[in-house]
């Protein structure tokens, strides 16, 4: 069996989307996920990328566009939020200590967090919104404060070892027994591929 490593943002776009069909290809191939969210602005600088504010706006006006094409093809609610880029540091605080304490929905719970950003219109830098996601998924609300130092640690290992492992961007898919890697949301058809081959 397979086994992804898997490095995200609670606040990506990208992530967002492919989320869903994700968790439809990792179930089918019966492949195992540890979740890894990390700062993807702070790897931005590590890793020679441009941080969405400081992008040239003819790169700003093509996103857009890519984001109006794929929420049709998919069908999925996107609206851009009021709060953006929201700090994602709680959210991923809490998803690395339900990871850790298990027992509820964890591909749910992440999913439900990007809802919140990019359907709801939510900040998910707030303890409410935390606690609320956490619960609706099956794990103990308090995980959103018991998890804070925990997740904070392991929070920037996760940023260590993306940078180590050559991811530069979110969503970013590793698969441990061959070493290849898939980035964004529009290459799940190759990852798909890729762990039908093995």
């Amino acid at each position: 069996m397979a086994h992804i490593d898997y490095f995200f943002s609670v606040f990506s776009p990208w992530t967002y989307l492919g989320g869903p069909r994700f968790a439809e290809i990792t179930a089918r191939h019966g492949a195992s996920v540890t979740w890894k969210p990390l700062d993807l602005l702070a790897l931005f600088d590590r890793t020679g990328g441009t941080r969405p504010a400081a992008r040239h706006p003819n790169r700003m006006a093509y996103r857009a566009q890519e984001l109006a094409r794929w929420k049709a093809r998919l069908g999925m609610a996107l609206e851009q939020p009021a709060i953006y880029p929201p700090n994602p540091a709680p959210a991923s605080y809490a998803i690395i200590a339900a990871q850790k304490a298990g027992g509820g929905d964890l591909p749910g719970l992440v999913q439900d967090i990007l809802a919140a950003t990019w359907v709801e219109g939510r900040d998910i830098g707030q303890d409410e919104v935390i606690r609320e996601k956490l619960e609706r998924n099956g794990f103990d609300p308090k995980l959103a404060m018991t998890g804070l130092f925990d997740g904070a640690i392991t929070y920037e290992k996760n940023l260590e070892e993306a940078a180590d492992r050559g991811v530069f961007g979110a969503p970013f898919w590793i698969v441990r027994e061959t070493d290849q890697r898939f980035w964004g949301q529009d290459r799940l058809d190759f990852l798909d591929e890729h762990l039908g081959s093995l």
